[in-house]
């Protein structure tokens, strides 16, 4: 059953993502500096980033859903806190880091670690659940 809970919610916190980053992908463009075509989308897009997307968060559902039974957070209110502390608080300051040290504005940093923050809640309330 672990193993079905991860990818379920790996797939729900990667489809979070998409909505939040095509909600925000004017701004987001902007920010990160994404060359663009003539119709506003990324030039060179590839299926890439979106197949290594799906793999860190199959690894970050997994590490949670480890930490998450280690730590006794079996319920979704608790899944949803505990997944909003570690997008919060674990990878969100990494993001911040990263984008500091390369001189990206933090406007990134807001949209990126808002998707870090709320991303990992939806993990997390999704755990909850199994």
């Amino acid at each position: 059953m672990g193993f079905i809970a991860v990818i379920v919610a790996a797939v729900a916190g990667w489809a979070f993502g998409a909505a939040w980053y095509m909600t925000l992908s004017k701004p987001w463009v902007a920010a990160a500096k994404i060359e663009v075509d003539e119709n506003g989308r990324p030039v060179g897009d590839s299926a890439a980033p979106y197949i290594m997307s799906m793999i860190a968060m199959v690894l970050v559902a997994g590490m949670m859903r480890h930490t998450f039974a280690l730590s006794g957070i079996e319920t979704f209110g608790k899944g949803l806190i505990s997944g909003l502390g570690v997008g919060l608080f674990f990878i969100s300051p990494w993001i911040m880091i990263n984008n500091a040290y390369g001189m990206r504005p933090f406007k990134l940093t807001l949209i990126d670690a808002g998707y870090a923050t709320f991303g990992c809640a939806v993990i997390g309330a999704v755990l909850g659940l199994f």
